[in-house]
């Protein structure tokens, strides 16, 4: 019983982080705790840069480097669609969560999402919003997705300039 409610105190600390989240650092500082937590594993420095992908990719690492490229065109839809600032956070807390586990170096995508689920649901609870982003395809939830069509090319690769910040506090 005590432990239940210690858990319960827990999920309800990152809901409230989550939910609170201003920016891609917070939501990946959730992402990390989440992940050291659940599997005991870190990885410091990476980037995030928004770019304009193929619609059927959400976001994705490149192998042996230190970057997570997110698809804009489907942020940018997803934000207009969510209806809270929990649920958009929900969305960037799974999709950074899935692309940090491939640079901790699982790269077989059913495994990945497995471990999605199972980080998601230890630190939120089965019935939060990000559990379910994690249980379900991005296409399920948002069916409006299907209509953003291939994709869109030409816009400038933006590096997030305030992302994973915790692994270098000071540079000077």
């Amino acid at each position: 019983m005590e432990g239940d409610l210690l858990k319960d105190t827990a999920n309800f600390e990152m809901d409230r982080r989550l939910a609170t989240s201003t920016n891609f650092d917070h939501v990946f500082e959730i992402v990390r705790t989440t992940v050291e937590k659940s599997l005991r594993l870190h990885r410091a420095g990476l980037t995030l840069v928004l770019g304009d992908l193929p619609n059927y990719i959400g976001a994705y690492h490149v192998l042996g480097s230190n970057s997570i490229v997110m698809n804009r065109t489907i942020l940018e839809a997803v934000k207009a669609l969510s209806s809270s600032k929990l649920e958009l956070n929900s969305f960037v807390y799974s999709i950074l969560l899935h692309e940090y586990l491939h640079s901790l170096g699982y790269l077989d995508e059913g495994a990945v999402r497995r471990l999605v689920q199972k980080v998601t649901y230890e630190n939120f609870g089965r019935e939060h919003v990000a559990s379910d982003m994690a249980s379900r395809s991005l296409f399920e939830i948002y069916p409006q997705l299907k209509q953003l069509g291939s994709g869109i090319e030409g816009r400038e690769f933006e590096v997030i300039k305030e992302f994973d910040r915790k692994s270098f506090p000071y540079i000077g």
